[in-house]
């Protein structure tokens, strides 16, 4: 398996989260006595990850004082939050050049390792993009109707409304599409549109449960997970 860089997105509002973020930054909210951050990063190092990068905004102060004396770089976006694309183009010095692993710091896991199981599956011959999913019965926490259609293949197309598997907020992606993009502050789907219409962005199913924490409800729901 290759040995990619790894960035957790952690710059967000966590508006979701109502009075639970107006002072504390979503990633450092706790489930099982463990903050969302932690246990992103335990998910990256047990898959063996190479270098670790988590970009901030919101109350990134906070973020900041808990991972010091950690080997993990920070990327600010200090003048203005970036979204997910412009986050990853802002950090892409830090991270290197090559396919990066991304993932979400807001949800839980169980089951086999996400990013191991990216890394087993990715294929660079044909891939520019693989993104972790799961049905949407097993998609805890998650009110969306579907993301992503998948052929026998693997390949995505957008599920437009229709009844469709989840995308759990985890993915292997190349980013050399990102210096196409004008704007400053934009979202990851631009550049999985981009890589659909080539046929170059694939799925796989996580073997294991997910529960996004991205509500308050979200937080009891993760935490029954853990207990299974």
């Amino acid at each position: 398996m290759p040995n990619l860089p790894l960035m957790i997105f952690a710059a967000g509002f966590g508006t979701r989260m109502g009075a639970l973020t107006k002072t504390m930054p979503k990633p450092l909210i706790a489930v099982a006595g463990i903050p969302l951050i932690d246990h992103a990063l335990r998910v990256a190092r047990g898959a063996g990850v190479g270098k670790i990068v988590v970009n901030l905004h919101y109350l990134g102060d906070q973020i900041a004082a808990h991972l010091a004396g950690q080997d993990i770089a920070l990327s600010w976006e200090r003048d203005a939050i970036l979204d997910t694309g412009g986050g990853l183009r802002a950090a892409l010095p830090l991270l290197g050049e090559g396919p990066v692993l991304l993932l979400n710091s807001d949800a839980v896991w169980t089951g086999e390792n996400p990013l191991t199981q990216l890394l087993a599956a990715w294929d660079a011959s044909k891939m520019d993009a693989l993104l972790l999913l799961a049905d949407r019965a097993d998609a805890l926490g998650h009110s969306g109707v579907g993301d992503f259609l998948i052929d026998p293949d693997g390949r995505l197309t957008r599920a437009n409304g229709r009844a469709a598997p989840i995308y759990l907020g985890a993915q292997i992606l190349n980013p050399a599409t990102l210096a196409e993009v004008q704007q400053n502050a934009f979202s990851l789907v631009l550049i999985w549109d981009k890589l659909i219409a080539q046929g170059r962005a694939f799925g796989t199913f996580h073997n294991g449960g997910w529960c996004d924490v991205g509500s308050p409800e979200g937080i009891a729901i993760a935490e029954r997970l853990l207990r299974v």
